[in-house]
């Protein structure tokens, strides 16, 4: 009798809930994703556009369900024996990431259509939604095994996103290297998550903190070595340098719209991953990975601003490359906040959270008016921004705003009231020097993004054979295109007619 109600016991405490509502986002996108796939069986060749807005339509019902989640009081795949873990929650932080990725994937959608006529429609679409998919799952992923499937559900399809394009060289190389690098990465990661169990015993990130905590002295070493290592691989998804190594020729290579979808997606799913392991379930170890951040972020900013001063105005994709190592740069900040949370409390994640926020919309912006650009200037050089504002003034004033934003400027207040938020955890912090080091970083890109936002308004270069400068032909802008730029303009302006929100919002606790 008493082995049986032990077995009963130990049975029951396997039993895991299911709340559908909890985990409808990342459903509602893969489950969209196997319909398009299996949509382009049979839809006639000259309907595939169809499928894109099919999966624009998906993505929103997906945004949408975030809505009655907005309590951030949802838990699900739980134990229900004496220990209360759960692997998925749907608390703030999950829900202000979903939000973001899955608006990011939107915004990537709405550039890709009509873009799309030279590659596989169907393949294109699944793929999209696969990794937009994983990417609303990993920042409600509690336990060590749920992240690390997330992340390459998030990962993977974005591979083969990136050498799309059949038969172009510099797509393939570009998806070879984000491959390698990845590989590599996940590798990195997975000996240290086995690491993290072998001496805890258990997945579960808030297991995991409370077990730490009483460590084995003959464990403790391979403790360390396990979030170090962990945090390594959660690096190179975040191109954090020195693992950013990837990130120029990957964006370059991609489609347009995939490099907009890696710089803030792939940039989100990242730090979320980083935020979740070191402040839920390493707290434990502050003091290992809060000096290792301190100088990623150091180090980070200052390759990615340093690069992105470089870029020449004729090179060939330099208006691309420059957005490449100005996301690196951006990286940067982002990780100031979580470095700083080390040092003071898990409010500080609220900073990052917000400039994140700012960060997408503004970035997604400038990737939509490159995209435009791109549709006349296949070549994409910084020159070939010069005089935009004289045959499409609103799409210059639109990316003058964008750029501002980056910078800090106004009228892109929204952005400077970011990078204060990020200032102010590294000082609240006692990280004096991480906030020179930032500020320095912050003055080298005002050069860049200042000279590219002057070119947009100058007098477009002559022609060789005449004094007069040439009429650049106006081609007709597809209205998703236009679409695009104007939500994440519009976004930005509000955000920057409230600018404290971003202070509210970064003083919010989000776990």
């Amino acid at each position: 009798m008493t082995v049986a109600a032990d077995s009963a016991t130990g049975a029951a405490s396997l039993v895991q809930s299911v709340d559908w509502l909890a985990i409808a986002p990342p459903v509602i996108a893969a489950s969209v994703a196997l319909l398009v796939l299996v949509a382009d069986l049979f839809v006639e060749e000259r309907r595939k556009p169809l499928l894109g807005y099919g999966a624009v339509a998906g993505l929103v019902a997906a945004l949408a369900m975030l809505v009655p989640l907005r309590a951030g009081d949802r838990s699900t795949f739980c134990l229900t024996g004496a220990v209360q873990a759960c692997s998925y929650t749907a608390d703030h932080f999950a829900l202000v990431i979903q939000a973001l990725v899955l608006g990011g994937a939107l915004l990537t959608a709405l550039l890709s259509i009509g873009d799309t006529s030279k590659l596989p429609a169907g393949e294109f679409w699944f793929l999209l939604l696969s990794s937009a998919a994983g990417a609303a799952l990993l920042p409600a992923a509690r336990d060590l095994a749920t992240l690390v499937v997330a992340l390459e559900v998030a990962s993977l399809p974005a591979f083969a996103l990136v050498g799309i394009k059949r038969g172009d060289r510099r797509s393939s190389e570009a998806a070879l290297k984000f491959f390698l690098s990845s590989v590599v990465a996940t590798a990195v990661m997975l000996l240290g998550v086995s690491f993290v169990y072998a001496a805890t015993g258990t997945m579960h990130l808030t297991e995991i903190a409370a077990r730490l905590d009483d460590v084995p002295g003959q464990l403790s070493t391979l403790a360390e070595a396990g979030v170090v290592l962990t945090l390594v691989g959660f690096a190179f998804k975040t191109a954090a340098a020195p693992f950013h190594f990837w990130v120029p020729d990957t964006y370059v290579g991609a489609p347009l719209p995939i490099a907009a979808y890696l710089s803030v997606v792939g940039k989100a799913v990242g730090f979320s991953g980083i935020v979740l392991v070191t402040v839920i379930a390493f707290p434990s170890y502050a003091d290992v990975w809060g000096p290792a951040l301190a100088v990623l972020a150091a180090l980070t900013m200052t390759v990615g601003n340093l690069a992105a001063l470089r870029q020449s105005v004729t090179r060939a994709r330099s208006a691309v490359r420059l957005l490449a190592w100005s996301s690196v740069g951006q990286a940067g900040y982002l990780l100031v906040p979580i470095a700083a949370a080390a040092y003071s409390s898990d409010a500080q994640i609220g900073s990052t959270v917000a400039y994140a926020l700012m960060y997408a919309v503004v970035n997604l912006g400038a990737f939509a008016v490159a995209a435009l650009v791109a549709r006349t200037h296949p070549g994409n050089r910084l020159g070939d921004y010069r005089g935009l504002y004289a045959t499409r003034p609103l799409a210059a004033l639109a990316m003058g705003f964008f750029l501002l934003c980056l910078a800090g400027l106004p009228p892109g207040i929204i952005g400077l009231f970011a990078k204060v938020t990020v200032f102010s955890s590294a000082v609240d912090a006692g990280l004096g020097w991480l906030a020179v080091v930032m500020a320095v970083n912050v003055v080298i890109a005002l050069y860049y993004y200042l000279q590219w936002t002057a070119a947009l308004f100058r007098t477009p270069e002559p022609s060789p054979a005449s004094d007069e400068a040439p009429a650049a032909p106006v081609h007709r802008v597809p209205a998703p295109v236009t679409l695009a730029i104007a939500l994440t303009a519009v976004a930005g302006i509000t955000l920057s007619g409230a600018p404290q929100l971003i202070l509210r919002f970064a003083t919010l606790s989000l776990f």
